[in-house]
């Protein structure tokens, strides 16, 4: 425990270092984040620097590094897998700020790069044979065998969308990202899991905790798609080769509000010819629209998560 706590300790430390000689850097490369002209609210962030994802996934994957104690498969690949999602993101709003508006890299691109890095991943686990299926709250396993390789696959294109679709609110997916990670390294100790996974979760904790301190309303930068498609690819690979997919639903309840909201609001959409149930999604504008500051929302969606985490760790013990 203490190694988890020191490696969350210098995460800290060295994401708020990171953040504060970031932002200058992005100021002056006009790294700027062109805010959707139908997000009224967010008019007056426009230009705020986006990227500042560097901070905490460069931060948690040098403590993680420093703190492991031996060479872990699924620790490297979880590593590399998450990197590999940050730059995409990178080159995602790199062409965001080339173009000078809020377009980068078109929605069949992201999603074949996801896809391709997944099925990957699906590979990987029948490989080293992971292919079995914690069942929450009955304690029992299932042994998925092939179906590990679509199931993997949906769980990743799901998660890193989930999550990216949260990211739209000052501290919103940070702050329900730093619940998430904490609590599932807590869940992996208590399962016994120590294939250094539990540890990057506790460095992602950490590097999280100091981001949000640039993040919160009003937000000095945004983690913009470079964070949040890494933080995805990082959720996707802890779940799915610890065999706790299940878990991120559960501990990523709120990423899946997100996502499902945007389904909904698409479906009766097109269903009923322009009729919507939401004002705006995700479902964290609708509120926003409703007259909830981001502050607020962003907390309830952190609380909601931690709740369900606390719910979950109970039937765990």
């Amino acid at each position: 425990m203490k190694r988890y706590l020191l490696a969350g300790l210098l995460a800290f430390f060295l994401s708020t270092l990171t953040c504060l000689a970031l932002i200058p850097i992005l100021k002056r490369a006009k790294a700027g984040q062109n805010i959707l002209s139908y997000v009224k609210e967010h008019a007056q962030k426009s230009g705020t620097p986006t990227m500042g994802g560097i901070a905490f996934v460069v931060a948690a994957t040098v403590c993680t590094l420093l703190f492991n104690e031996k060479t872990q498969r699924n620790l490297v690949v979880s590593l590399v897998v998450g990197i590999c999602y940050m730059l995409v993101g990178f080159i995602d709003d790199m062409m965001k700020r080339h173009n000078q508006k809020n377009q980068g890299l078109r929605a069949y691109q992201k999603f074949l790069f996801q896809l391709f890095v997944a099925l990957i991943a699906g590979v990987y686990c029948i490989t080293q044979d992971i292919t079995f299926l914690n069942l929450p709250f009955s304690g029992g396993q299932v042994d998925l065998g092939w179906l590990v390789l679509p199931f993997s696959a949906f769980v990743f294109v799901g998660t890193v969308n989930a999550v990216n679709l949260t990211d739209g609110l000052d501290g919103l997916a940070a702050g329900v990202s730093v619940v998430f990670f904490f609590f599932f390294g807590v869940l992996l100790c208590v399962q016994g899991n120590t294939d250094g996974t539990e540890l990057l979760c506790f460095a992602l904790t950490g590097a999280l905790l100091a981001y949000l301190i640039f993040n919160v309303s009003r937000a000095s930068v945004f983690m913009g798609d470079t964070g949040s498609l890494a933080l995805g690819g990082f959720a996707a690979c802890i779940g799915v080769f610890s065999g706790n997919a299940l878990y991120v639903a559960l501990l990523g309840i709120m990423f899946v509000v997100s996502i499902i909201s945007v389904m909904m609001q698409v479906i009766y959409y097109k269903a009923t010819k322009g009729k919507r149930i939401f004002l705006m999604t995700p479902v964290h504008h609708h509120f926003q629209q409703k007259g909830f500051s981001e502050s607020k929302i962003s907390f309830v969606y952190a609380m909601i998560t931690a709740v369900v985490a606390v719910i979950c760790l109970l039937f765990a013990l």
